[in-house]
């Protein structure tokens, strides 16, 4: 097989496990670690799905990264009766979307596409990070396709069929991949990971160190549907960026030439810190798990409208809130943490 037949499924496609990691550096999280321990160990119950009756988890395998002694001894207590699988490394930070190979399937096949992290655009260099990918993709035991350029998996949202939102604050920011294209990133892409028709947005959230992921502003929910957010009103400090998504989207087609379905969930509006700083609070960061579609909360008026737009689009999962305040005091959310690995295709 060549790298050409391979493609990254879309998100609500059968996983066979989810990787993430353990928050483990203190130096890191501070006062947070363990209330964000506390978050991220609800959202991987959620996941999970353990059957109250057999023990056994009904939704899908967790692949833990853990990094140090007291970290494991922390997961172990945390993370018990879920069937986790805890896996020693060596990493900076938790954000495995970014960080961790981005898997493609190929008929017969699964492979890992691995491609270089420079902490987001250099903002966030921390030591280990840059090889979480290959070691995931040695972990899980596939083929790893090794690209020399850099590439989050937070900036792109696949429909599984070859077409893919992204940004162009992000893909096309000089701190990446300074001097290519938008044509070369676009011929990139379709070698890597199959798709063949890149929609670019614009601007991402404010505060958002990762240059405007698309993660946290629009995202495929089924073929041809693109669910993306309505500004809270005139004071939402997004309003013009959400406004231009929504525009942007309405005029888009997909891979197959047809219009997308465009759905809006409430945006969170002005959502702070404790110091008073905005912070990029969303609801669109959610994963989607084979069982459970999990939504981050802020304690926004909009919380409970968010997650029962969400809902709807899932109707054959469980859609839960799960506050994630002190996970986004770490630069990201529920989404960014996990990384699906897709059951092979047939």
């Amino acid at each position: 097989m060549t790298h050409k037949h391979f493609i990254q499924p879309a998100e609500w496609a059968p996983h066979t496990a989810v990787w993430s990691a353990w928050p483990s550096h203190e130096d890191l999280w501070q006062e947070d670690l363990a209330p964000a321990r506390a978050e991220i160990a609800a959202l991987f119950s959620a996941i999970a799905d353990v059957d109250p009756k057999s023990g056994a988890a009904r939704g899908e395998s967790l692949q833990v990264l853990v990094c140090g002694d007291e970290a494991m001894a922390s997961a172990e207590r945390a993370l018990a009766g879920l069937g986790a699988t805890l896996c020693p490394a060596i990493f900076g930070d938790i954000w495995l979307r970014d960080t961790a190979p981005i898997f493609v399937t190929a008929p017969g096949g699964l492979a890992a596409a691995c491609f270089r992290f420079n902490g987001w655009g250099g903002k966030y260099v921390l030591d280990g990070d840059e090889e979480v990918a290959a070691a995931v993709a040695a972990e899980a035991g596939v083929i790893a396709m090794q690209y020399e350029w850099v590439l989050e998996g937070g900036s792109l949202d696949s429909d599984g069929a070859g077409t893919a939102l992204t940004t162009r604050q992000c893909l096309l920011n000089p701190n990446r991949n300074p001097g290519m294209s938008q044509g070369q990133i676009e011929s990139r892409l379709r070698e890597a990971l199959g798709i063949t028709k890149l929609i670019w947005l614009g601007d991402g959230l404010a505060n958002d160190h990762t240059d405007g992921h698309v993660d946290n502003i629009a995202r495929f929910v089924a073929p041809g549907v693109v669910a993306c957010m309505e500004p809270a009103g005139a004071d939402d400090p997004n309003r013009d960026a959400l406004r231009a998504i929504i525009a942007d989207l309405k005029s888009a087609t997909d891979a197959s030439g047809r219009k997308l379905d465009i759905v809006t969930i409430p945006s969170p509006g002005r959502v702070e810190n404790d110091e008073g700083e905005l912070i990029p609070a969303n609801p669109m960061n959610f994963y989607i798990g084979n069982r459970t579609v999990v939504v981050p909360l802020y304690g926004s008026p909009s919380d409970d409208k968010a997650v029962a737009a969400i809902a709807k689009l899932f109707p054959g999962r469980r859609t839960v809130g799960l506050p994630a305040r002190h996970v986004i005091t770490g630069g990201g959310s529920f989404h960014c943490i996990t990384q699906q690995q897709p059951a092979p295709s047939l």
